[in-house]
């Protein structure tokens, strides 16, 4: 009888991947403090931090004005989302050189599943190792690889030694690497379900995997499974190729869960510039909208609506995700961990299925799109901002001026 070919997964997360573009498109923000995002006059927010500025306390997901107090030397910069998008499909042709099987989680992080590439190729260390060395050699950039049987344990490996890691977890080597870390790195637990795992004594993924599953049924149900195999380093899930899901997504967590539904907006508004720009790099659209949203007990719900006709552009892609957390998410009142939008149905890259007659709006915002892609391409995302975001903060402004409260 033969045997099951041992699996290898590789995880390629790259490291401050906007912020580290910046650097490498200006030498003089090398080794220096950078803050990618939103402005802080505008009460935007931090999309991605340098090394350097993380030292001061700075992470994504953050306000901008929070940053500048902490990091007032730093250099601000905005979203080059565009940019972005071309470096990511640079790294994704580095990628397809070893395997086709990828799943892409977001413009600077993908799993490749490396099993039948190996007789080719050698083993799996060697293929992490030279992903490394041409994203180095040939994009002047870090990528992080973590290696391991599956998706939960080369994530982990990625995330242990950043930036510039390399961790290569084997089948024997699962239970020793994640017996010390706190539990909070199996994915899902958040800050309730860590708290609750805390007054059970469970403080580390090795405590969990002594508890005995009735104990963990009796507190989570269901979930209980899915923590009890996660810490057993148990996980089945394939590699999912882009063309297997037909979706462009994006998502945050954050780091702090928001009840704020502005805040959510604008969270939901940034994700959508996101993949509305995705989408047009790639030349393609979208008919289906899905908003996935995540509450702290780790509870996941997804919504979503399928447009009369596919669409790229960030308006639509807003306005329908919008309505859907507004009308369907069923938050009232509840904090959010995660948030996240894609677009799927996906049109064949080339053959855009527009209208024979499209409406002369739709034509117009589409013009405007390619317009405003192309010079934030050369002068980043806020060179063009949104009317209604600059009238939403003078608003802001003028309530707390009038209040004779000064915003922190």
């Amino acid at each position: 009888m033969r045997c099951r070919m041992p699996r290898w997964i590789i995880h390629v997360d790259m490291d401050a991947f906007y912020a580290s573009v910046e650097q490498r498109d200006n030498p003089e923000l090398r080794g220096k403090p950078v803050i990618v995002g939103g402005s802080p006059e505008q009460r935007g927010v931090v999309s991605a931090a340098s090394y350097e500025a993380r030292k001061f306390g700075v992470h994504s997901a953050m306000p901008s004005v929070t940053a500048r107090r902490l990091c007032p030397q730093g250099a601000f910069l905005p979203v080059r989302m565009d940019r972005y998008a071309e470096v990511s499909c640079q790294i994704r042709q580095i990628l397809l050189s070893f395997t086709p099987v990828i799943e892409p989680l977001s413009l600077d992080e993908a799993f490749l599943d490396v099993t039948g590439s190996l007789r080719l190729l050698g083993s799996a260390e060697a293929v992490g190792r030279q992903i490394k060395a041409r994203v180095r050699e040939e994009l002047q950039l870090t990528a992080s690889v973590g290696i391991a049987p599956n998706k939960f344990l080369a994530k982990l490996a990625s995330d242990l030694r950043k930036p510039d890691g390399f961790v290569v977890v084997r089948e024997d080597e699962k239970e020793a690497f994640l017996a010390p870390l706190p539990v909070s790195r199996v994915w899902g637990v958040g800050k309730v379900t860590e708290a609750e795992l805390h007054k059970l004594g469970v403080m580390t993924i090795g405590d969990l995997r002594r508890l005995p599953l009735s104990a963990l049924k009796g507190k989570f149900g269901q979930a209980a499974e899915a923590l009890h195999e996660l810490a057993l380093g148990i996980d089945e899930r394939e590699v999912v190729t882009e063309a297997e899901s037909k979706s462009i997504g994006s998502e945050v967590t954050f780091p702090v869960d928001i009840a704020d539904v502005a805040e959510l907006q604008r969270t939901l508004l940034r994700l959508c510039e996101e993949v509305g720009a995705r989408l047009r790099h790639e030349g393609v659209q979208g008919r289906t909208v899905t908003l996935k949203i995540r509450f702290p007990d780790f509870t996941t719900i997804t919504r979503r609506v399928t447009l009369p006709s596919p669409t790229d552009l960030t308006e639509d892609l807003y306005a329908q995700s919008r309505q859907l957390l507004e009308a369907r998410a069923g938050l009232k009142g509840r904090a959010v961990r995660l948030v996240g939008v894609s677009a799927s149905n996906l049109g064949a890259k080339g053959v855009q299925q527009l209208p024979l007659f499209p409406e002369p709006r739709q034509a117009k915002l589409r013009e405007v799109a390619r317009a405003v892609d192309a010079i934030r391409r050369k002068a980043g995302d806020q060179a063009i901002v949104r009317a209604s975001l600059i009238e939403k903060a003078e608003k802001r402004k003028r309530t707390a001026r009038n209040s004779n409260h000064v915003a922190s």
